[in-house]
């Protein structure tokens, strides 16, 4: 049986890829600074915390997910010195670690705004990442996988869950306040699709040492998916569109440059958004 460390296993995205691991018979330890629920494996670190990280490492691992770091696109603009030092810094001495102690599979959560001139310092940590990751390949052979989420959402309660976040609003407040025009254009993927292929990529050695676009079939406007929820919570939700200040965000998409050839990878069979929805739905009124 293959161990597997994932780093962030306590996440949003983290607890799926952690859940899909096991269920494909994985050795797995979440490996995070806040403890999840449920987990029999866990080892609290930090990752800005040398000795934190020697000693995660002196479990042996067969294959290493890193999904740590700061992932709020907002916040991380806020604080660029802080989203230096665990998007860059702390990766950095992952990688290091990982060729210390002989690790065989490297897979990197990155995000659709390495591609992007938008994303400001979120975005450059993240190209910054994926480039050291590709030279610790060539310099050491660390074999490695570059993963690049786009939106990711479920029916979990979580910071960085948009749509969960956006139903939580229309149900408690009756309203949807939306700073744009609701032009935008996204992808929606469930993160247990996203777990599902992310699973796959380390299964599949055609993907080995390649860059893997995760996202969803077909893009949505915000304002539609606005109007899906309003449809399924009843006539009475008020949507309130905004002047937008934000600077980071992309409006149609993030490709606005390609620092390395990458292949999307589409989740087939999927959960439909509408689907997803409900779920979101119904477990906000289980807690309000």
């Amino acid at each position: 049986m293959k161990k597997v460390a994932v780093f962030g296993g306590s996440g949003f995205l983290g607890l799926y890829l952690s859940e899909e691991l096991q269920h494909r018979g994985y050795d797995v330890t979440v490996v995070d600074i806040n403890e999840p629920k449920g987990s029999s494996n866990f080892i609290k670190c930090d990752i800005t915390n040398d000795k934190d990280l020697e000693e995660t490492f002196s479990n042996r691992y067969d294959i290493v997910y890193n999904l740590a770091g700061l992932a709020n696109i907002d916040e991380a603009n806020r604080h660029p010195l802080k989203t230096m030092q665990l998007n860059i810094v702390s990766n950095l001495k992952i990688l290091d670690l990982c060729v210390k102690h002989k690790i065989n599979r490297y897979l990197y959560a990155s995000s659709a705004y390495a591609m992007s001139e938008k994303g400001s310092f979120y975005g450059i940590s993240k190209l910054a990442s994926e480039k050291i990751t590709e030279e610790y390949e060539k310099k050491h052979g660390l074999s490695f996988n570059i993963i690049r989420y786009g939106s990711v959402y479920s029916e979990k309660e979580f910071d960085n869950n948009y749509i969960y976040n956006l139903v939580k609003q229309a149900v408690t407040t009756r309203e949807i306040v939306h700073s744009g025009d609701g032009e935008e254009q996204r992808e929606y993927i469930h993160a247990a699709d996203a777990a599902k292929l992310s699973v796959d990529i380390l299964e599949n050695e055609e993907y080995k040492n390649k860059h893997i676009i995760l996202t969803g079939t077909h893009k949505v406007k915000r304002i539609d998916l606005f109007n899906m929820i309003c449809e399924i919570l009843g006539d009475d939700i008020t949507i309130k569109l905004l002047k937008s200040n934000k600077t980071g965000h992309y409006k149609y998409t993030p490709y606005s440059f390609q620092p390395s050839i990458s292949q999307k990878l589409l989740p087939n069979p999927q959960i439909d958004l509408g689907q997803g929805l409900l779920e979101c739905i119904r477990n906000v009124h289980q807690k309000n």
